[in-house]
């Protein structure tokens, strides 16, 4: 935000300066001897040479002042660029027109040098205007959070109160239609969040007691009471505002060639604009006519556009992709992750949920699928497993109301047994049998469909009364339904695509094949996932590893591009170079889109920045003199200040639809 500011000072300061000199240029234009002979108009008095030198003067020094200040410290960081040319032209001019003013005669270049800093001043007003706003999109981030919370005091009550008051621990009520004030957890009600301008998922997202909320998100619905857990600098949208911030100022390998190439373009420029001079002067030109070219040349070919064509471009992506829930931590590699051969996703966490659900409901009686889990969930319902919770989730998710339990009893490594209705049922796995009056080794039916079950990798729950197997529930860990589609996408974009898994095989190859996933390594340790992707890299693919930021951290960092999924609000992820905010492996899709956008607008701008000097340098050193056209220097400017502003309009004019949207 410290570069914003001193951005609208110096807008400001352009812009001041540019009217004072305007209207400084209009009595210089009337007293200067050549535009008095292109009007037909002849002003003289006494000391008329005087006052114009004195306007000059004030123009020189008053509106050239920002170049001379910029010279001087190019000079002291020894990278001469645009700053040191336009130094040079104005300088020579003022200082040539000044001699002949009082020592020597000749034709002055006052009008020129009053116009030439005006139309310098006006690209640099117009070029700051367009890097100003492309940043406009991360301020709007930072404006998201409200500036009041409804504090909830011990009793009940509320109290509004500003929101950089609010302390860790405390309890803050959002009604519909409120921003969340802070990062919390929600301790009372449900409702539906609007996280767009946050994570870019467009449709509202259901919260609940235990939740996590994001302070700037929306709530639509409901009211809730939150926790405060983060807020201020530590808060979700202030560690997104900091990383962008970050990679916007940070440079790449393309930026570091552009930077050189405008410093060797300025030293061409001296160069060239002295080569002129002098081959007009050895053929005979008045001197005057010969340092105009001169100063034409220098002006025209400052490479102000070529420095601004990578910056402006990164401000731009890197805004754009927090919008969308990728942040951008590195550039180098998120600029070559166009390049990228193969794509490694972790299994658990990555492609998968992380976590059990049920995914298989078979009935061996006269009772449905649907009673099955309700007796299931109703009796699960009172045990503290893991197994357990997801099977009353999936009741949860089918809205089924349950039945009232009697006489729960856990049975260690066994299972569970409830009374429903007066009726005994035994939940759990294959030794929960022992429990009852069933042989399960004389029904070949169910013990195939069983055995079916964990050869695909599952757990498998068996329901049963005293007598009679009801049924099956099996469960594994969720693959995720934006993986399908992922994986889909990146194989029609021809990559190739690998999953790598601390799981045994049987699982892994299950999930591969639901994914169409050609090549799986399994049971692969955390710190072993590192010497696959070398292996791989080897080979010469440029690869990139997709995992949950956990285990997986050597793993990204050993990979040309460390993407970490499914980040939260917990974004200090150092090992990756890319973060999904989302747990969306189509986001990777994403990546690769914009980075081939920057790459695409980097090539544009700097084709821009460097093309039009080969026409422009010939035109201002005098080609076509003998065809009556010549490059005077406020054209030169004129031109220079249009690249410019092309390169900045250029970095914002950029079209990405969500690929997930």
């Amino acid at each position: 935000m410290k570069n914003k500011n001193k951005h609208k000072i110096m807008l400001k300061d352009f812009k001041i300066r540019f009217w004072i000199n305007t209207i400084l240029t209009i009595p210089i234009l009337i007293l200067s001897p050549t535009i008095q002979g292109i009007l037909n108009l002849k002003i003289k008095f006494y000391g008329e040479h005087i006052i114009l030198f004195l306007l000059s003067s004030t123009v020189f020094v008053y509106g050239g002042w920002p170049f001379l200040k910029g010279f001087i410290k190019e000079i002291k960081n020894k990278q001469p660029g645009m700053m040191t040319l336009i130094t040079l032209a104005i300088t020579i001019a003022y200082l040539y027109s000044g001699i002949v003013t009082f020592i020597i005669s000749g034709k002055t270049f006052f009008w020129e040098l009053a116009t030439l800093i005006d139309v310098m001043l006006l690209g640099h007003w117009i070029e700051m205007k367009s890097t100003l706003s492309a940043s406009q999109a991360l301020e709007k981030l930072a404006k998201l959070l409200p500036s009041k919370a409804n504090l909830i005091l011990e009793d009940g009550s509320l109290k509004k109160i500003a929101v950089s008051k609010l302390k860790t621990g405390d309890k803050v009520l959002i009604k519909p239609g409120e921003k969340i004030p802070a990062d919390g957890i929600i301790i009372e009600g449900k409702t539906k969040i609007n996280e767009a301008m946050i994570t870019g998922e467009s449709k509202p997202v259901d919260k609940e007691i235990n939740d996590k909320v994001i302070a700037g998100s929306i709530n639509k619905s409901g009211s809730i009471a939150i926790k405060v857990e983060k807020k201020g600098k530590d808060s979700y949208i202030s560690q997104v505002i900091k990383l962008v911030q970050k990679a916007q100022e940070s440079k790449s390998k393309v930026q570091t060639i552009a930077d050189k190439a405008a410093f060797y373009l300025t030293i061409i420029a001296i160069c060239v604009g002295i080569t002129t001079l002098l081959i007009w002067l050895l053929i005979g030109s008045k001197f005057v006519f010969a340092l105009e070219r001169m100063v034409s040349v220098m002006v025209v070919t400052c490479p102000h556009a070529l420095g601004l064509a990578i910056p402006l471009v990164i401000s731009a992506i890197t805004t754009i992709s927090a919008e969308n829930g990728l942040l951008i931590r590195k550039r180098t590699p998120f600029e070559k992750a166009y390049k990228i051969k193969t794509i490694i996703f972790d299994k658990t966490g990555t492609l998968t949920e992380g976590k059990f659900g049920v995914t298989n409901i078979i009935s061996f009686s006269d009772i449905n699928s649907e009673q099955i889990l309700k007796f299931a969930a109703a009796i699960e319902n009172k045990s503290e497993h893991f197994l357990a919770t997801s099977i009353v989730e999936k009741a949860k998710e089918q809205k089924l109301e349950l039945p009232k339990v009697e006489n729960f009893e856990a049975i260690s490594g066994k299972g569970v047994i409830g009374q429903i209705d007066k009726e005994q049922f035994f939940i759990g796995n294959q030794e929960i049998l022992n429990e009852t009056q069933i042989n399960f080794k004389n029904n070949e039916n169910i013990k195939t469909k069983f055995e079916k079950l964990q050869q695909d990798g599952k757990t498998v729950i068996i329901i049963t009364t005293k007598n009679n197997i009801l049924g099956l529930i099996a469960l594994s860990d969720i693959i995720r339904k934006e993986s399908k589609q992922a994986c889909k996408k990146l194989k029609n974009m021809d990559f190739e695509i690998a999953m790598i898994t601390g799981d045994n095989e049987i699982v892994a190859q299950q999930v591969a094949k639901e994914l169409n996933i050609n090549t799986v390594f399994a049971e692969v340790l955390p710190d072993q996932k590192a010497a696959k992707i070398k292996s791989l890299q080897k080979k010469g693919n440029t690869v990139a590893m997709v995992g949950d930021g956990i285990n997986d951290a050597p793993a990204l960092a050993q990979a040309n591009i460390g993407i970490a999924i499914g980040a939260g609000t917990d974004i200090a992820i150092e090992a990756a170079d890319i973060i999904l905010t989302k747990n969306d492996p189509r986001d990777v899709v994403n990546i690769i889109k914009l980075s081939k956008l920057t790459n695409r607008k980097m090539f544009q701008n700097l084709v821009w920045a460097t093309g039009y000097n080969i026409i422009t340098i010939p035109l201002a050193a005098g080609i076509l003199y003998k065809f009556g056209i010549i490059m005077p220097p406020a054209v030169g400017a004129l031109v220079m200040s249009l690249s410019t502003v092309i390169v900045a309009i250029n970095s914002q004019i950029i079209s990405f639809k969500n690929n997930n949207l």
